[in-house]
């Protein structure tokens, strides 16, 4: 009952979307979902801000650009086909001194490289036609930009792939890892046809309740990624960072401050977007995020501390790098989290009209940010693999836009793996 084709650890929306491309382009694969949580999307993608994002802030070529920019259109189809409700209503990029110019500039040019489309500078007067309330002297259209529940999508996914045969064992965390084991002596592996010799490698997985057999392992474990690359990655050299994201929502009376979704020029010293205002798919309107340091992974509270994964974080060499180059950024952040007032400042900067008043203490999420040994923020999506494992080791943000193009890639990895090391399709079932 333990033996599959193969295993996918997480059920994120890329962990989801994975298995789901993999059932697309082969149904008879034997495939298992195996998640510590009691349901699907529990942590990055169930407290992310639902944006669908257009793909004008990543650098032409990357992967985050390229998986962006495809996966918005796979999403916004399997939406269409599958009757998930979405809205894509555009932003605004928001500039609001002469010292942002250039920066908008170059993310209007970064867009066009990006096949955007009908991308719109606009003045201060023009900025004022599509949000009357906001503060700039220059601004961005990006018309292709939505709004969406990633949580109905990943249960819409999760339906889609049970009904393909697969399984997903909830409350399953993986503990373990031995991607070199032997196949039993004996097995009915070896039975006619032979996909698998005695020669062939298996990998074994155990969880805090079972034992399961695979030809091939994929992990999307998020904020455990790179605690899951190393049981068998001895020589990994990036670690997990969380960094926090607060919310405020705007009280239903003010929502008419905010008609979609208002950005700033992104501060080009801090890999992160700065805060802004988005319209959900729900009506409600969030103010935030702040980017604050978390002293534990999945900690959504202030008051959330796991001395382990803090001293996992702050003993890590690349995190003192980080710490020492961002150390003043960093800790306006922090005193925004405990300052209702700086943060209503910081938000003021866009929409001078919001008042403290106006805002009610919403949600928060927790970003997995991958830091490498030497200090360096991982900006693009990044994978460690070898014949038998595939480890998605840092997917931040597009990565629910472009889940679908990740899980293709991933599915077209898999598949050539098993090509390349289990002879045919589709491969017997174990039992």
């Amino acid at each position: 009952m333990n033996n599959f084709d193969i295993i996918v650890a997480g059920a994120g929306i890329v962990g989801l979307a994975t298995t789901y491309k993999l059932l697309e382009k082969n149904p008879h694969l034997k495939i298992c979902i195996i998640e510590k949580e009691s349901g699907v999307s529990k942590h990055q993608t169930g407290n992310n801000s639902g944006v669908i994002h257009s793909g004008i802030y990543y650098k032409h070529g990357s992967l985050k650009a390229t998986n962006c920019r495809r996966g918005y259109k796979m999403l916004l189809e399997f939406c269409d086909k599958n009757e998930i409700p979405y809205e894509i209503c555009g932003k605004v990029i928001v500039a609001t001194t002469e010292k942002e110019i250039p920066g908008l500039n170059n993310l209007f040019e970064r867009g066009k490289q990006n096949g955007l489309e009908n991308l719109k500078e606009l003045s201060s007067d023009e900025l004022k036609e599509f949000e009357p309330h906001v503060n700039g002297i220059k601004g961005i259209l990006v018309p292709q930009t939505g709004i969406i529940d990633y949580k109905i999508v990943s249960e819409k996914l999760a339906g889609l792939i049970k009904d393909k045969g697969a399984e997903i064992f909830f409350n399953e965390k993986l503990e373990y890892i031995d991607d070199n084991k032997n196949i039993p002596a004996g097995s009915a592996l070896y039975t006619e046809p032979k996909f698998l010799t005695p020669a062939h490698k298996i990998v074994s997985v155990s969880t805090n309740n079972f034992t399961f057999n695979c030809k091939l392992l994929i992990t999307c474990c998020g904020l455990q990624s790179d605690r899951v690359a190393k049981l068998n990655n001895d020589n990994l050299n990036i670690k997990i960072i969380p960094f926090r994201g607060e919310y405020f929502t705007i009280k239903k009376e003010k929502r008419y401050l905010v008609k979609n979704l208002i950005y700033p020029v992104p501060d080009p010293q801090f890999p992160f977007l700065g805060v802004h205002f988005t319209r959900g798919i729900d009506g409600a309107v969030e103010a935030g995020p702040n980017a604050v340091f978390a002293f534990k992974r999945e900690g959504y509270k202030k008051t959330d501390i796991d001395f382990k994964d803090l001293a996992e974080s702050i003993f890590w060499k690349g995190f003192l790098t980080v710490a020492k180059k961002y150390w003043k950024i960093g800790f306006g952040e922090f005193y925004r989290s405990f300052s209702k007032p700086a943060f209503v400042k910081a938000l003021q900067k866009l929409l001078p009209e919001i008042k403290s008043g106006d805002l009610e203490t919403g949600g928060a999420g927790v970003r997995a940010q991958a830091c490498d040994v030497n200090g360096n923020l991982v900006d693009d999506f990044l994978f460690v693999e070898n014949e038998r494992v595939i480890h998605v080791c840092n997917a931040p943000s597009p990565a629910a836009t472009a889940s679908l193009s990740i899980g293709d890639t991933i599915a077209e990895k898999a598949l050539e793996r098993l090509k390349k090391f289990y002879f045919t399709f589709p491969i017997r079932d174990w039992e």
